[in-house]
């Protein structure tokens, strides 16, 4: 009998999108689907439901099912399908992976139990379990600032003796510490891929030998993101280089415009969708600023010649610096006033 081929490896961009919203705060099906037909046109090499850019807390268990259901009927193949199935134990979070597993998903992405602070004894334990009765690939989910924190020996032991658990996706930035995982886990596993969610380190991080990323700036401008990896990965380091910095100004601008991910949020109704209402209320002082952010994404695209620049011309480096540091500057008057009221 023949031998079915392995699946391929977890490469390229694979974007975490948001979930347009409709007026009453429900999943804008249409909207959804046309967002999916405009990143897979733009490029992206997959597409990444129920991240932390998706808001997956957000969402009932139902909500969350139907999101993956509306983008793989949309998606029909053309990409694959990295689908967020985090729950809130292992048995809720195994059901998922079924139900994903039974759509055609090409893997999951678990991130730790969330709330509860685990010793890296009780990480292993919860993803050893899931590894043992998944049915479908799964990549694990570092994100210390949200979750408890999967470290190198935790990843290299599952790496071992899970062959379902395939690969990481690091949303920590810390370029070290992936360093450290390549070099435990490779060796032994080179099937296994290594992807980053920190966007400001897109480049350094495929240089060290990640096979790409799931970057929420690729929701926005995916033109950008996927030259980026391109340039990268076909070693015109210098014009990647420079690409990354553009990148990481507008990162930092909708990052830090308010809490996440409304920059991105807005950002994306500058692309023309309309995501709607975030299902989080914002205080009259963490309204979005807007200011800058729909010409930036312009410039930036005019630059890479995928449109024409705007009417009024772009910004300066200094300029756009500059209307970052204000951005960030209120921000943290924000926080310190909140901090004075108690």
């Amino acid at each position: 009998m023949a031998l079915m081929p392995s699946p391929a490896k977890l490469e390229g961009i694979f974007t975490p999108n948001l979930v347009p919203l409709d007026r009453h705060g429900e999943i804008n099906e249409a909207e959804l689907r046309r967002y999916t037909d405009w990143l897979i046109d733009q490029g992206v090499h997959g597409l990444y439901p129920n991240g932390s850019t998706g808001e997956f807390t957000r969402f009932s268990v139902e909500e969350r099912r139907r999101i993956i259901e509306i983008m793989v009927d949309q998606t029909r193949g053309r990409v694959p399908i990295l689908a967020g199935a985090a729950e809130a134990n292992v048995r809720e979070t195994l059901k998922a992976c079924e139900y994903y597993h039974s759509l055609g998903c090409r893997a999951v992405a678990i991130v730790s139990p969330i709330y509860y602070k685990l010793s890296p004894g009780s990480v292993y334990a919860y993803f050893k379990e899931i590894g043992r009765n998944t049915p479908i690939d799964v990549t694990l989910y570092n994100i210390p600032m949200f979750a408890s924190p999967i470290d190198v020996p935790t990843v290299q032991r599952l790496s071992e003796e899970c062959p379902r658990i395939v690969a990481i996706k690091d949303s920590s930035g810390d370029l070290p510490n992936m360093m450290r995982m390549i070099a435990a886990v490779r060796p032994n596993r080179p099937d296994f891929a290594f992807l980053t969610g920190w966007d400001a380190a897109i480049l350094p991080m495929i240089l060290i030998g990640c096979n790409g990323g799931t970057n929420a700036t690729s929701g926005i401008v995916p033109e950008i993101t996927r030259k980026l990896y391109d340039l990268t990965v076909g070693g015109k380091i210098a014009e990647a280089r420079t690409l990354q910095y553009k990148l990481l100004t507008l990162f930092d601008a909708m990052l830090y415009s308010a809490d996440f991910p409304e920059g991105f949020r807005a950002a994306l109704k500058l692309r023309g969708f309309e995501p709607g209402v975030g299902r989080q209320p914002l205080s009259d002082g963490q309204q979005i600023e807007l200011r800058g952010i729909s010409d930036r994404i312009q410039c930036m695209l005019a630059d890479e010649g995928f449109s024409a620049a705007p009417a009024g011309g772009c910004s300066t480096r200094s300029d756009v610096t500059a209307d970052v540091s204000k951005i960030v500057e209120s921000v943290v008057a924000e926080i310190k006033r909140k901090m004075r009221e108690g």
